[in-house]
């Protein structure tokens, strides 16, 4: 009996093998030492006979090449089977280890918002006690039988006032602690506009403040939720108003500027504008530079402006007045509004 047999030749580049990965390399290196002992019985592989000659075969060697040829198939496959295994517990343990590693993400997640709400109280607590320790020796006085019509009167409007005050703050702080703004409707900008000028100008006037609107495209519209938006504006305003309390020639604007996925609204005044130190804080919650202030208003805002996919940015100079710029994004159809820490 005669064959022709022809050597084996190596494939890939050694720049290829050495990408494979560490298993596979281990895998490719065992499979070529089971090559090796193999052709090993195999009479071409001892000898250098020249290509494509006929080389006599040994029927007896050829049957050891075979069952060598089957054994090392059998250890390739055990060893195959023992490195899918390895795979298997390793990517299990890489999971678990993923899944701990997001617990305790969750954790310090939970931890940080616990502490959060603790400081929170604290502060809330502390802004609570000035205006109810006024409201409850206001309402003292008023038990002093004594009292004249017109004191009586008096007091009890600073008992109202104090109580009020402290109803904002409660307001103020459940808003901000709900942190999102639920509901979405398609809003038209001049509307908008038109409710906050309803509102602001008899008040600018009254002030001599002049208070400037810029003149918005009709059908321009903005999905999102027009209490919420009308809140945060409304808020900007009455700090501009409040401002521009000291300049003998108090100016507020209100600008708007569109694109196609975004809104800027701009609030704008010549005040006394703010130390850079102060604008730092601005966001921080209970910060105020106001007697009358609860610190919350701003944080609230941004809060809503996050909600809608914008923020806020803040330009101040002192003695030359200060710009609010709200952005948020036009919305669609299918806009859901989302947690301004998203």
């Amino acid at each position: 009996m005669w064959a022709i047999v022809a050597c084996p030749s190596k494939t890939g580049s050694r720049k290829q093998r050495q990408k494979l990965p560490p298993i596979r390399v281990m895998f490719q290196a065992y499979s070529l030492d089971c090559r090796k002992q193999l052709f090993a019985n195999i009479p071409c592989m001892n000898s250098n006979p020249p290509l494509g000659s006929e080389i006599p075969v040994d029927p007896a060697r050829l049957a050891e090449a075979f069952r060598l040829f089957n054994q090392v198939s059998e250890e390739l496959s055990t060893a195959y089977g023992a490195l899918e295994r390895q795979v298997e517990a390793l990517t299990a343990e890489l999971a678990a280890a993923n899944a701990e590693t997001q617990r305790l993400r969750e954790q310090a997640e939970r931890n940080a918002r616990l502490a959060a709400m603790g400081e929170m109280a604290a502060q809330l607590a502390h802004q609570l006690r000035t205006p109810l320790a006024a409201a409850l020796l206001y309402a003292g006085n008023l038990e002093n039988p004594d009292l004249p019509a017109a004191s009586r009167v008096s007091i009890a409007q600073k008992t109202v006032g104090r109580l009020k005050h402290l109803e904002r703050l409660i307001q103020d702080m459940l808003l901000f602690a709900r942190g999102e703004v639920l509901g979405r409707e398609a809003c038209e900008v001049g509307d908008l506009l038109g409710e906050l000028a309803h509102t602001f100008e008899p008040l600018a006037r009254q002030r001599g403040i002049a208070f400037e609107l810029t003149t918005v495209p009709a059908g321009l519209t903005i999905i999102g939720n027009r209490k919420a938006l009308t809140g945060a504006l409304t808020n900007l305003l009455e700090n501009a108003l409040q401002a521009v309390a000291d300049n003998p020639s108090p100016k507020v604007g209100v600008g708007v500027t569109a694109s196609a996925e975004q809104l800027s609204f701009s609030i704008r005044d010549n005040g006394r504008g703010m130390a850079p130190d102060v604008v730092t804080r601005l966001f921080e919650p209970f910060f105020t530079t106001r007697a009358e202030g609860t610190g919350l208003g701003l944080a609230i805002a941004r809060g809503v402006a996050r909600a809608h996919g914008g923020g806020i940015d803040v330009t101040s100079e002192p003695g030359a007045g200060t710009e609010f710029i709200l952005t948020v994004s036009r919305g669609s159809a299918d806009t859901t509004l989302r947690s301004p820490d998203a």
